[in-house]
């Protein structure tokens, strides 16, 4: 059968979601109790909330309606919403209540506490006078969650919205979403429990059904919406009060979509293709499924094509550990359907893993121009063992942002390498610019074999970085070193780029050929085949110029056959003059992968002998690093339109 929705048609939006907003805190122990849970990774959370990073992230134009708190939490939610592409203009901000919060962990696979902080919270002070009939005259369907019909004026706000839905000619979709304790009928360590029975809940929820197109739940769900004892009468139940769609779901039995009369079998309905996969955490993994059949639902599949993608994204959901920043991206479910997976726990495949990543990055970035002053040695060196001079190098590097920040000009697309050893100053100061890209190092100077700086032990060390900051590591690497130097520089690469993807840090790879053999026009080409044939797939590469075009030409094809995802190259500068620059930035823009350029020495080395030997003010120090800076970029912008027309 074919699902019969229309299009979307001349709506701006394909859905809205009503209800929860909250920030998730999930423990990062496995196989603890909570109350031994040491540390969490916050991501944004509730099941209205979830479903709309859902739907946009598998191509639907989503938006969500609910409360958050005038406070950081607030913002986080907001921001990382703009981030996955959802609308939030009918999102208020409440100045007198806080944001929700959730507490989660996996115990064991039958086990996963979870605690709700609502008390008096933004969301569940959502209201009618928060539903603007001309927000929602935009959207071809409206989500209403069964939780924000427990309370009067958030029960009044869903109505409200169902009732204009219906008079726009919009569909209208229910999670039922049951939380017994955020009904007041479990205790608030019953965070998890499913099903508690309740006279009181299933009377509510029958008065909903009759405006519902889609109706979608668990078998304990069917169950309390329908006040029913059995599933099949439950069923009957549901579809004597309602026409619409239903759909239950069955956990890793999948799902059964029933459009029509109920029939004595449960099993005559639609069935969506079921996926084995271990389960990991069934936490969020409703909102992966509603927003799988969504996607299908809303652009007219037949039911078994939505129930099938439903599936998928319910198994991705359950095999990893978070709610909303698991839920596939379409590029991502398109290529497990297509290609399936080796592994029972998804969350080990890592072909699909660098797809997940790859499509939910933080921002795109497509070309990046960056002042580099992550050097230490170079700058040791210009001390001599003068320890005043020493002293100062981390004022200079302050130095060096206000001249990158003076060139960026707000504009995006810029950014700065900087170093953890003389650059705190720096990093402040460059983390409070919006969009600014931020590198730092952790390679020790010079070292070949490499070797990390400070210590060998990177997930100490990057656990504390922000997560915006990418992870830089710069090897020397010639393809025609001895196998055995090759394999050592290999697997100190693979501790790099295995740490970046367990922290969710982006990893740039700088590789210099030149200093240990001969730069031919396959050099640098053989040199990332290598790396990549050891499966490691960096966000970033940093090259050195190339002497032609037929050099670009071979890094392009490597990159563009291994990782088509890659962001691209960025050129570093090996403190050539600016000429000497300008010839490879010619060569490098007729390469597709090359995005800007990562320069340094050939911009501050000037600055940096005046200022240190104190015969250059910090004024004349800026304004000749920004001049060089400046100039670069008016080159690679001038080559690039001239590339362009």
């Amino acid at each position: 059968m074919t699902n019969a929705q229309p299009s979307n048609g001349t709506k701006l939006l394909d859905v809205i979601t009503i209800g929860r907003a909250s920030v998730d805190l999930y423990g990062q122990q496995i196989g603890t109790r909570l109350e031994d849970v040491t540390s969490f990774a916050k991501s944004v959370g509730g099941c209205a909330t979830n479903i709309a990073v859902g739907t946009a992230r598998l191509g639907l134009k989503s938006a969500q309606i609910t409360r958050v708190g005038k406070e950081q939490m607030g913002r986080f939610i907001l921001e990382q919403l703009q981030r996955e592409g959802v609308e939030t203009k009918g999102i208020v901000t409440d100045p007198e209540r806080l944001t929700a919060l959730a507490i989660l962990s996996v115990e064991n696979e039958h086990s996963f506490p979870l605690l709700f902080y609502r008390d008096n919270c933004a969301d569940n002070a959502l209201n009618p006078d928060d539903i603007d009939p001309a927000f929602i005259a935009t959207a071809g369907a409206v989500l209403v969650t069964g939780t924000h019909f427990s309370k009067p004026h958030t029960e009044a706000a869903q109505r409200k919205a169902m009732q204009l839905a219906k008079e726009n000619g919009s569909k209208v979709i229910l999670d039922i979403d049951y939380r017994p304790n955020l009904w007041g009928l479990a205790g608030h360590d019953a965070g998890d429990n499913r099903y508690i029975a309740s006279d009181v809940v299933s009377a509510k929820m029958q008065t909903v059904l009759a405006d519902c197109d889609l109706i979608v739940g668990t078998e304990e769900e069917v169950l309390i919406a329908s006040g029913a004892a059995d599933l099949l009468t439950a069923l009957k139940t549901i579809r004597a009060l309602s026409s619409g769609t239903i759909v239950l779901k069955r956990g890793p039995m999948g799902c059964i979509v029933y459009d029509g009369a109920i029939s004595d079998d449960l099993e005559d309905g639609i069935v969506g293709k079921g996926f084995p996969i271990e389960v990991y955490n069934v936490l969020g993994a409703g909102d992966a499924f509603m927003s799988g059949f969504l996607r299908g639902w809303l652009r007219g599949e037949p039911h078994a094509t939505s129930a099938t993608w439903a599936n998928a994204c319910g198994a991705f959901a359950v095999s990893r550990l978070l709610c909303a920043p698991e839920i596939p991206t379409w590029v991502e479910l398109q290529y497990f359907l297509e290609h399936g997976s080796p592994e029972r726990a998804l969350r080990k495949d890592a072909a699909i893993n660098h797809v997940h990543w790859a499509t939910t990055r933080r921002r795109e970035i497509p070309s990046l121009m960056a002042l580099a002053i992550d050097h230490r040695s170079q700058l040791e060196d210009l001390a001599n063992g003068d320890a005043a001079i020493l002293a100062k190098i981390p004022a200079f590097k302050a130095l060096a942002v206000k001249a990158a920040v003076q060139v960026a000009n707000g504009r995006p697309g810029f950014g700065m390498l900087l170093d953890d050893k003389y650059g705190r100053d720096a990093l402040y100061a460059a983390g409070g610019q919006k969009n600014f890209w931020i590198g730092k190092p952790i390679e020790l100077p010079g070292s070949r074999p490499l070797q990390f700086e400070f210590s060998q032990d990177l997930g100490s060390r990057l656990i504390d970085w922000p997560v915006d900051h990418c992870i830089k590591v710069l090897c020397f690497y010639h393809p025609d070193d001895a196998p055995e130097l090759k394999a050592q520089q290999i697997d100190k690469l693979r501790a790099a780029y295995d740490a970046a993807r367990k922290i969710g840090r982006e990893l740039l790879i700088e590789i210099i050929s030149s200093k240990h053999g001969a730069l031919r026009d396959d050099t640098v080409a053989r040199a990332l085949t290598e790396i990549y044939d050891a499966g490691l797939k960096p966000d970033w590469w940093k090259l050195e110029p190339q002497a032609n075009v037929a050099a670009w030409a071979a890094i392009d094809a490597v990159i563009e056959t291994r990782d088509p995802f890659c962001r691209g190259v960025v050129l570093l500068g090996l403190e050539a003059p600016q000429e000497a620059l300008e010839a490879g930035f010619v060569a490098a823009q007729q390469s597709r992968t090359v995005k800007g350029f990562a320069v340094g020495r050939t911009i501050f080395a000037e600055a940096a002998k005046g200022w240190l030997a104190g015969s250059v003010s910090d004024e004349v120090a800026v304004a000749d690093m920004a001049a060089r800076f400046g100039a670069l970029v008016r080159i690679w912008e001038r080559l690039g339109e001239v590339r362009a027309a």
